[in-house]
């Protein structure tokens, strides 16, 4: 979710907001955008059947977002119309209507990604949009930093000496998530034997998988109290033994679809982990390259599976905060197992024929994800 309307109120005054807002008419600029998976009901409003669009939600009132507000989906039919009415200002029309196609195509509004999808598209935003803490940034650089140490050498001909070689990581990671053209990265394009536009996407793709590694490091420990507390919860209030039942069973299908969903995921970074170990180990520059050229819709799916396991940990955590009791109306619970089923798609029967029923799996774990797929 990318909440305008917060960014809004929190930078109000602030120079640089001022001077590169997001979306040009002050009413696109006080929006809430969510990725939203799509229901079976709301498909008929497109042309081409997808999973995930792009909501955009004008609030009535910017202070109390539950008045409610009007919306439309980026690409529905008739959107750019939907789109004129609500915007109500004239000015730009064409760069906001470009910036909100820009959003669709990602699969999630990450600032990293976002952040960086939209440099590549030449918008000039305003930094607090992209709430990245520093100490963020400073993970990513160092996780960034520990896979591509081994291309340096073949890059930029490590020379052999300790500190330069670690000086040439750090500018090589630099450059890389500057996300900018720049004459510097010239040595690592020749190694891959990319030109223009196929390079900048590959780039950004490679980046893409890089972020969603990292995400997976710190996601699989939320993920693994989700399903540890998916077992312990307690129904309090009225109960039914039907609904009981279907509550049992909604909860086991969704342990194996996020068992089916992780085990995707890390099977679609292991191709990347493949395909950059053959450049790095057996100087086959070739494999990577060919990856580089498939990654950019590899990575529209990865986005679409991590982001649906990381909304399953968040939403948990936020409506069941550390140290609080377990404790749940049955109905509230089969909707929210309902949600998360519906949104992580019918796979868990592949997860069981792979894995043993309930079985958890560490994503960084490469032995125990090659037994799996």
């Amino acid at each position: 979710m990318l909440n305008l309307a917060a960014v809004a109120s929190q930078n109000a005054g602030d120079p640089e907001y001022e001077a590169a807002p997001f979306f040009k008419a002050s009413s696109l600029n006080g929006a809430v955008i969510i990725k939203h998976r799509l229901r079976a009901d709301e498909q008929y409003i497109f042309e081409v059947a997808k999973r995930i669009s792009t909501k955009v939600i004008i609030p009535f009132e910017r202070t109390d977002l539950g008045l409610g507000g009007r919306s439309l989906f980026v690409g529905q039919r008739g959107w750019q119309e939907l789109l004129y009415q609500l915007r109500g200002d004239q000015d730009e029309e064409a760069r906001d209507i470009a910036l909100l196609e820009a959003l669709d195509e990602l699969p999630s509004l990450d600032p990293f990604l976002l952040r960086e999808h939209l440099k590549r598209r030449d918008f000039q935003i305003a930094n607090c949009y992209f709430a990245i803490s520093a100490a963020d940034l400073d993970r990513m650089q160092r996780f960034v930093s520990g896979e591509i140490s081994k291309l340096v050498d073949l890059a930029y001909g490590g020379g052999g000496a300790k500190s330069g070689s670690q000086n040439n990581i750090s500018k090589l990671v630099s450059l890389l998530l500057a996300g900018q053209d720049d004459t510097r990265l010239e040595p690592l394009r020749l190694t891959l034997g990319l030109e223009g536009e196929n390079f900048r996407e590959g780039i950004f793709s490679w980046k893409g998988f890089l972020y969603y590694k990292w995400v997976l490091n710190s996601l699989w420990p939320q993920l693994r109290e989700v399903i540890a507390e998916l077992t312990e919860i307690k129904v309090v209030g009225p109960r039914d033994y039907e609904m009981m039942s279907q509550v049992k069973d909604v909860g086991a299908r969704v342990n194996q679809a996020i068992l089916s969903q992780v085990r995707q995921v890390r099977s679609t970074l292991q191709v990347y982990d493949d395909a950059f170990g053959e450049l790095t180990q057996a100087g086959n520059p070739m494999a990577f390259r060919n990856f580089l050229l498939k990654s950019p819709e590899m990575f529209i799916t990865l986005g679409e599976r991590t982001g649906m396991v990381s909304h399953i940990a968040s939403f948990w955590r936020y409506r069941f905060p550390k140290g609080r009791p377990l404790k749940v109306e049955l109905d509230e619970l089969f909707e929210i197992l309902q949600d998360f089923h519906q949104g992580l798609g019918d796979d868990e029967d592949k997860a069981k024929s792979a894995l043993g029923e309930g079985e958890l799996i560490d994503p960084s774990n490469s032995e125990a994800i090659g037994k799996a797929v």
